[in-house]
């Protein structure tokens, strides 16, 4: 196939906004359900972080990435919206596979009680009128299963409030890059529906501002703009006797006219040609010859229901999710390549081509669990888990006028001969691959005090996976090919975990916790593209076993008047880590296992309120991830899996800090100020970046007057970046709140992958992060 962690006051927005639950008469505990229960940050013995609905307001962030910033250890690679692959604590697998879509997530993500994770695609959830955002540190599977190797992320959101009528407006304008606006508009209300019942509605509407101009026949200014619209739908009804009832719709469609990749040589526009203007790119440009796409439409319905049934509590959680994506690429310069090698003409050399990538999803999951109740010294959870997912992936190339160069060049009747029975002959590369995967798992996890300190919790989890796929592929850059494919996969996946409590302002814990990922079966590498190196040296990866993971860690927590700090340190001994690599030529991507990697590091978070209405929050994680096994021959310099090489994508060093101060203007009005600071360190995009670095990548490409060895030389260690936000707020009594704020203040183009087409020969370049913003937000809470 071709960092500030939980708030410590309450939220400054007035009225509205359920903020994550507090224990009373203490504003700085923070209620989580990381255990499937209750329980305040401090008791979960296990590192965990929570942006509140104040920290992501007052820290400027409008997705995971920025949220990822301020949270120790976690590490989010971005391809735009609704496009982004998570890590937490180096546990990575390396690069972003947009079209690899048998390659399962490492972390777990969830809307409430729902799973929402789906590899390569992780929700770009919009944040408003969440309650928090939860981040469990290490492996989950216990409680949360297989795609929660090295973590799991919750959006938590508020719920409907029976006998409470409220609700939030909000809208916002930015200025993007100097030259775009952007802008939003959303609210949310929650509306009593008699003595039992309520409902709450969100919705929402953004306009991205672009910040990528292009080249080019499709070129244009800020072509990377889109859109999001959506919202929610949600009505409890509490019969006040032990039973309620939960059902909700959630629905949004993102859309991106293009992508924030910025090019340093593509085969059309290059400093090597002769007969074609020399182009040398600038700061966020890229060349077009065919406008880009994103599209993400998801509709996602769930049911909670909770009986309480005498000493334990019964709770059913039923989800049906519903994704269509497409990936609608400039493949222009991929096809022009391969047409370079086969001696075609200019004129096909010159043909527009586009890469379109589908995915059609449809997931049901049923998860049964009973809790304890009571007030014992021996508390547990016991439940079993059920999913079902149809995922049907195609690839198509139209490149209209290729099937006659084809045919004109290589001989009559070629692109028919190779077509393997799709039909349109102008699309040198087609695919399907449908996937159906089902899994059931029965889970348990109990706590045991031991004494009125020591708490010991054991838990378990029996997974079963079995996931069947078809690969059939035609066309000119394909193999023809028609394989069924079935991987399977049961066992254990244990943990334990020791809680004391020195004082009660002081919480020790340890932990040791197993973690695994599903394997799977490779795509045939499109032979036809490959040079005879790469086929021999790629060819034999055919298959990939389970990734398992031993987590274990200690950890402190301490809290106190005006100050929390959370310190934890950490080993996973990973085996056979699936790792994602380029082979090459081919314009295909491979996963095998390295039989042997590690992580450790240690993560630590800080919060002081040293004065009345200062708050300062410090986070930051220091992290070795490195591979523990070397391949042999030439395989090491190609991959890069050689003992002591960097996992990609994880950075070192990540630190944050933060500050507000809030202080009264007026009798009826607060003002506050607030900056943060965010350091991400040096980064490797896949581990054979490792090698031979700089990096030449010679083009061999003879098209436009350039020479067949022209070449371009790379430093592929993606460098460290800062990020500094600040903002000014005005809180009224009312419910009307004004904020004026700057995102990205001093400008950073942050480089966050390295982009290859067709090993670098075809294009070479980054993407980037969003620069500098300013923009106004107006609130009404009512």
């Amino acid at each position: 196939m071709l960092l500030a962690s939980c708030g410590l006051t309450a939220i400054a927005t007035p009225a509205f906004a359920q903020e994550a639950e507090q224990v009373e008469g203490d504003t700085n505990v923070i209620i989580v359900t990381a255990t499937k229960r209750d329980s305040t940050i401090q008791d979960v013995p296990f590192s965990i972080n929570a942006q509140t609905q104040e920290d992501i307001q007052k820290s400027g962030a409008n997705n995971l990435e920025d949220i990822s910033r301020n949270v120790a250890g976690l590490s989010v690679q971005n391809l735009g919206p609704g496009q982004s692959q998570v890590s937490v604590r180096g546990v990575s697998a390396g690069q972003i596979v947009r079209d690899q879509p048998g390659v399962k997530e490492q972390v777990g993500v969830y809307l409430d009680e729902s799973v929402i994770s789906l590899s390569l695609f992780t929700p770009d959830l919009d944040l408003f009128d969440l309650n928090r955002v939860e981040t469990l540190r290490g492996p989950q599977g216990t409680l949360f299963g297989s795609g929660s190797v090295g973590g799991t992320i919750r959006y938590i959101t508020n719920q409907p409030e029976i006998g409470v009528t409220e609700g939030l407006v909000e809208g916002n304008v930015n200025l993007v890059d100097g030259d775009d606006i952007g802008w939003h508009l959303k609210g949310a209300v929650n509306i009593p529906l008699g003595q039992n019942a309520a409902m709450r509605v969100v919705a929402y509407h953004t306009q991205y501002g672009g910040f990528i101009d292009a080249i080019g026949p499709a070129g244009g200014e800020d072509v990377n703009d889109g859109e999001r619209t959506g919202g929610r739908v949600a009505f409890t009804v509490d019969t006040g006797e032990g039973f309620s009832i939960t059902p909700r719709v959630v629905y949004q469609k993102i859309t991106a006219n293009g992508f924030n990749r910025q090019e340093i040589y593509n085969l059309y526009a290059n400093p090597y040609t002769t007969t074609r203007p020399a182009v040398q790119f600038d700061e966020r440009e890229q060349y077009l010859r065919l406008p880009e796409a994103f599209e993400d439409e998801t509709l996602i319905a769930d049911l909670v229901v909770e009986a309480e049934l005498g000493p334990v509590t019964l709770t059913s959680v039923s989800s049906y999710t519903n994704r269509d994506i497409l990936v609608s690429r400039d493949a222009s310069a991929l096809s022009g390549s391969v047409s370079v090698d086969l001696g075609f003409p200019d004129s096909g050399v010159l043909l527009p081509s586009n890469l379109r990538d589908t995915t059609d999803v449809e997931a049901i999951t049923q998860e049964l669990r009973l809790a304890s109740n009571g007030s014992g010294p021996f508390q547990w959870v016991l439940g079993g888990f059920y999913a079902s997912t149809d995922r049907f992936y195609r690839q198509r190339l139209p490149t209209p006028g290729y099937a006659a160069v084809t045919d004109a060049t290589l001989g009559a009747g070629t692109s028919a001969a190779v077509a393997n029975g799709f039909p349109n002959l102008d699309s040198p590369y087609n695919a399907d691959l449908p996937y159906e995967l089902e899994q059931i798992a029965i889970f348990g996890e109990g706590t045991y005090a031991i004494t009125d300190a020591l708490d010991v919790t054991i838990g378990a989890r029996y997974y079963d996976f079995e996931e069947s796929r078809q690969f059939i592929s035609g066309g000119l850059f394909a193999n023809g090919d028609n394989v069924s494919d079935t991987t399977a996969s049961d066992g254990f996946s244990p943990r334990i975990l020791v809680s004391y409590d020195v004082s009660d302002a002081l919480t020790l814990n340890a932990q040791a916790s197993k973690g695994f990922r599903l394997g799977g079966v490779n795509d045939p590498l499109n032979i036809t593209l490959c040079s005879p190196a790469d086929a021999a040296l790629f060819g034999s990866f055919q298959s990939y076993d389970d990734e398992t993971l031993w987590n274990y860690e200690i950890g402190a927590k301490a809290n106190g008047r005006g100050f929390y700090a959370n310190v934890a340190g950490f080993y996973n001994d990973i085996k056979n880590l699936q790792t994602t690599l380029d082979a090459g030529s081919c314009s295909s991507r491979i996963v095998f296992n390295v039989e042997k990697a590690h992580s450790m590091g240690v993560e630590a978070e800080f919060g002081f309120s040293p004065t009345t209405g200062l708050d300062l929050v410090f986070s930051g994680s220091l992290i070795e991830a490195e591979f523990d096994s070397t391949l042999p021959g030439a395989l090491a310099s190609a991959t890069g899996i050689r003992e002591g090489n960097r996992l990609a994508s994880v950075p070192k060093f990540q630190v944050s800090a933060s500050g507000s101060y809030e202080f009264p203007i007026a009798a009826n009005a607060d003002a506050y100020i607030s900056a943060s600071y965010s350091h991400v360190g040096n980064r490797y995009t896949q581990p054979g970046d490792q090698e031979n670095n700089p990096r030449t990548f010679v083009h061999g490409l003879p098209f436009g007057g350039a020479p067949a060895g022209a070449a371009t030389t790379v430093d592929l260690l993606l460098p460290s970046y800062d990020l500094v936000n600040l903002s000014l707020g005005v809180d009224f009594d009312s419910g009307l709140s004004l904020v004026l704020y700057a995102n990205n203040l001093f400008d950073e183009n942050a480089l966050l992958s390295f982009d290859r087409e067709r090993g670098g020969r075809a294009r070479l370049g980054y993407t980037v992060g969003t620069p500098q913003t300013f923009g106004m937000t107006v609130r009404q809470a009512f």
